[in-house]
C-alpha cells in the first residue's frame, strides 16, 4: 500500500534508538534480581527435553537456529524464573538455540550458583545480555539461517541479521555462490531469517501433568488465602465496619503472602465499589478510591503468583440488599460462566466458536460485555498468555487443546452503576463421550479455581434445575478439597461449609424463596 502510494517506510536505526535517546541519562539501569530455578517437580520437563523439541521444529523448518524473543519463552525454555517485570515471573533475556547449543543471552551477575550449575547440566552457555546482536550478526555472516517469529522480534535484530547475511564472512559481498535457486529456475538472494512461529507458544500452552499439578497446587493455597480474607471481610462489614478498596487489596494480598510459596500478585488487584466496578481494569488509589460498607456491591478480580503455579480468579458479591436488577444481571453472569464450564465441543474448536455459551443468557436480556470471555495463563508465569483465546476474536483461530488453561469471565457493567463477574480458571481435558463422531476427540473443561460463588446475588427464579446442580455439585468440590486445609482456623471453615452448602439451604438461610417452578432455558438460536 506504501509503494501505490509512493512512499517508503525508513528503519530509524542509522542515527540510534529514538526512545534511547529520549530517555537520555534518566533511564533506569536493567534489573540485577538474582534468577531463580522453576523446580523440576513443577516443570515436568527438563531443559534438554525442551530443546530437543525447538530442534525438531528447526529441523522441519530447514534452519541452523532459533531466537525466543519474548521472556515468558525463555523463562519457560530453561526452566528458570525471575522478578524483573512486576507481576510476572520473567527476567530481562533472550535465548538462541542451534543443533549443537544453546545460548541464554542475560546479565551473569543475575546467575547464582545453583542457576549456573541448573543451565550447566542443561548444556546452556550463559553470554552476556549485550552479546545477542553481534553474535547473529556472526552467525547470518557465516551463512547461518536464523529462525525467528516475525510478530515479536525487534527490527534491529532482525535488520543486524540480514545485514550480516548480505556483506557475508568478514565482510565479503555474496556472489552469486551465495544465492538459491528457486522453483522457476532463478536466482534469489539467500535471507539470513526465516519467520517461524515459535515453537515455544505451543509447547508452554499445552501443560504437562506436573504443570497441571502445580497448577491445582496453586489453587488450592489460593483459596485458603481468598476464603480467610472472606470471612474476616464479612465478619468486618457484618459489624458495621468499613474499608477503602486499597485497604481489600492489602488484606487480600497479605493473606496470600501468609501461604506457601506466595512470590507476588500476578497482576494489580481490582477492587471495584459500586460504580468502581464497572470500570474493566480499575485499580484502587489511595485518596480516590471508593469505600466499602454494607450497602456496598464489590468486584474483586486478583491473583498470585506462586512457587508452583499462577491463579486468577474475580468474585462479586454484595454486603447488603442488593436490588432485583443487580440480582437478574448477576444470575444471567452466572448461567453464561456455568454454560461454558459444561461445554464439550469437537478437536480442532476455536476458543471463538465457544464464546457466543457464555454470551446467551445476557443476550436473552438484552445485556453483554465488551472483552473476552477467556485468556490462556501461564504455569507460574505470565497470568496472560497465548496462543488461545476464547472471545469474539474470530482471527484467533488457534484450536483449544487438551492441556491448554483458560479463564472462564463473563461479566456485566453498568457506567457509573456497578460491575459484575465470575471468574474460574479451567483446564482442557478429553470429554467422555458415549460417541465419537468420525473419529473425533471431543474436550470438556474442569474448575481450578475452588472458591465459593455467592448465592445471595441469584434470582431463584432465572436458575434451571441443571444449573442448580453445577453449583452445587461445584461448592461440593470447593468443599472437599478446601476443608482438610482449613482445619486450624475453625472459623474460616465454618463459612466454608455455610457458603458451599446446596444452594437452596443458603437461599433459605438469607431468606430469599427458591423459586418453585421450573425455569425456561436460555434458547440457543
Amino acid at each position: 500500500m506504501l509503494q501505490e502510494n509512493g512512499l517508503e517506510a525508513v528503519p530509524l536505526l542509522a542515527d540510534g534508538n529514538l526512545v534511547d535517546g529520549a530517555w537520555g541519562s534518566d533511564r533506569p539501569s536493567l534489573p540485577l534480581t538474582p534468577l531463580r530455578v522453576h523446580e523440576a517437580r513443577w516443570a515436568g520437563k527438563t531443559i534438554k527435553d525442551k530443546l530437543v523439541e525447538v530442534r525438531q521444529a528447526l529441523a522441519v523448518a530447514h534452519a541452523d537456529c532459533f531466537l525466543a524473543t519474548t521472556l515468558d519463552e525463555v523463562a519457560w525454555l530453561y526452566n528458570l524464573r525471575g522478578n524483573d517485570v512486576p507481576y510476572n515471573p520473567v527476567f530481562v533475556s533472550y535465548a538462541l538455540v542451534s543443533m549443537t547449543d544453546a545460548v541464554l543471552y542475560t546479565n551473569p551477575a543475575k546467575v547464582p550458583p545453583p542457576v549456573a550449575d541448573h543451565l550447566k547440566e542443561g548444556g546452556v552457555i550463559v553470554r552476556p545480555y549485550d552479546s545477542l546482536v553481534p553474535d547473529v550478526r556472526s552467525k547470518a555472516s557465516g551463512k547461518a539461517i536464523i529462525a525467528m517469529d516475525f510478530s515479536k522480534v525487534s527490527y534491529a535484530v532482525y535488520q543486524a541479521a540480514e545485514e550480516a547475511a548480505a556483506a557475508g564472512p568478514r565482510g565479503r559481498k555474496r556472489t552469486a555462490a551465495d544465492a538459491v535457486v528457486a522453483s522457476n529456475g532463478t536466482q534469489q538472494q539467500k535471507h539470513a531469517v526465516v519467520d517461524l512461529s515459535s515453537p515455544v507458544v505451543n509447547a508452554k500452552a499445552l501443560k504437562n501433568s506436573a504443570e497441571l499439578e502445580g497448577m491445582r497446587e496453586a489453587h488450592l493455597r489460593d483459596a485458603v488465602a481468598i476464603c480467610d480474607f472472606l470471612e474476616w471481610l464479612g465478619d468486618k462489614i457484618g459489624s458495621g465496619g468499613t474499608l477503602t478498596e486499597v485497604e481489600v487489596d492489602l488484606e487480600l494480598t497479605g493473606r496470600r503472602q501468609q501461604q506457601q510459596g506466595f512470590n507476588e500478585p500476578s497482576f494489580p488487584t481490582i477492587a471495584g465499589a459500586n460504580s468502581n466496578g464497572a470500570i474493566i481494569h480499575y485499580r484502587p488509589q489511595e485518596g480516590s478510591c471508593k469505600t466499602v460498607d454494607g450497602n456496598t456491591l464489590l468486584l474483586i478480580d486478583s491473583g498470585g503468583q506462586y512457587d508452583c503455579g499462577t491463579t486468577d480468579i474475580t468474585r462479586t458479591f454484595h454486603f447488603g440488599n442488593p436490588t432485583a436488577h443487580q440480582k437478574r444481571c448477576y444470575t444471567r453472569v452466572l448461567q453464561g460462566h456455568i454454560a461454558l464450564s459444561q461445554a464439550i465441543f469437537p478437536e480442532g474448536t476455536p476458543g471463538s466458536a465457544i464464546d457466543a455459551l457464555a454470551r446467551l443468557p445476557l443476550w436473552s436480556d438484552g445485556l453483554n460485555y465488551r472483552h473476552g470471555t477467556g485468556h490462556g495463563v501461564g504455569a507460574a508465569l505470565n497470568v496472560h498468555e497465548g496462543p488461545q483465546s476464547i472471545s469474539t476474536r474470530y482471527w484467533i483461530t488457534t484450536p483449544l487443546q487438551v492441556g491448554m488453561i483458560c479463564s472462564n469471565e463473563p461479566g456485566y457493567y453498568e457506567d457509573g452503576g456497578f460491575g459484575i463477574r465470575i471468574e474460574n480458571l479451567l483446564v482442557i481435558q478429553e470429554a467422555d463421550t458415549k460417541f465419537r463422531f468420525g473419529g473425533s476427540t471431543f474436550m470438556a473443561f474442569e474448575d481450578l479455581t475452588l472458591v465459593p460463588i455467592q448465592t445471595k446475588m441469584i434470582d431463584p427464579a432465572l436458575l434451571t434445575p441443571a444449573e442448580e446442580q453445577w453449583l452445587d455439585d461445584y461448592h461440593r468440590k470447593v468443599r472437599e478439597a478446601v476443608s482438610p486445609r482449613l482445619a486450624g482456623k475453625p472459623a474460616v471453615l465454618e463459612w466454608l461449609k455455610r457458603h458451599t452448602a446446596p444452594v437452596r439451604e443458603q437461599l433459605a438461610a438469607t431468606g430469599i424463596a427458591a423459586a418453585t417452578k421450573a425455569a425456561v432455558a436460555v434458547p440457543v438460536a
